[in-house]
């Protein structure tokens, strides 16, 4: 989840994670980041979340907003980007965009297609659609065992939030699988795969987060 951390002179007086859609930022008390500075506008500037993405836009005020030195109208925030606002710092952190892959989602019971509830379990996002559907993750064990999820995006994440998340990419050449956090790291025909790459084939066995999983090309 992305967050924005306040600081002045290097001393850090807040954090705010951003979990709405739009978050104000200014010196008025109604701001959902109240920075009381008379060098801060009373509406300052807006932070508007698109999915993973944060883009800050400036709210015509009166001493600018400023990322990594430079006076910016709107713009998109990268990991670790510095917003500078008057004396104060506000540093961006997205450590899941930093790494290039999307939030991995959890499909609940009921929810439309895609896997249904295996406890807990994390299956990929919604299928892109017109996309080439020519491999996709079958699930072999679990409440979800028999169903099929197309490898239709760019990075697939699969896994359990907190214990073991792995992402399966595809490239010009096929597709690879790593190891993207949690201690517990995904096997391959049980072996073991860590954060580098390792190319996927047809009938290769996923154990991830107690869950079973074959990689199939069609």
């Amino acid at each position: 989840m992305p967050k924005m951390i306040v600081s002045i002179d290097g001393v850090v007086i807040k954090e705010v994670q951003l979990t709405k859609d739009r978050t104000s930022l200014g010196r008025r008390p109604y701001n959902d980041i109240v920075i009381d500075n008379l060098a801060v506008s009373g509406e300052h500037a807006v932070l508007q979340m698109s999915g993973n993405e944060v883009y800050l836009e400036d709210l015509n005020s009166t001493n600018g907003t400023y990322v990594n030195g430079k006076a910016v109208k709107k713009q998109l925030l990268q990991n670790n980007d510095t917003v500078e606002i008057g004396k104060y710092k506000i540093k961006y952190v997205n450590e899941a965009a930093s790494a290039g892959f999307e939030k991995t989602m959890v499909i609940k019971a009921g929810s439309a297609g895609l896997v249904p509830p295996a406890p807990a379990f994390a299956a990929p996002a919604a299928a892109v659609p017109g996309a080439n559907q020519n491999a996709a993750i079958k699930v072999m064990s679990g409440a979800a065992a028999g169903r099929e999820v197309a490898l239709v995006k760019v990075v697939t994440t699969i896994g359990k939030p907190g214990v073991a998340v792995a992402a399966i990419t595809k490239r010009p050449h096929g597709f690879v699988v790593a190891h993207v956090e949690g201690a517990d790291k995904p096997s391959l025909n049980g072996a073991p795969v860590g954060a580098e790459p390792v190319t996927l084939k047809n009938g290769d066995l996923l154990e991830l987060a107690g869950t079973q999983m074959q990689f199939v090309q069609h």
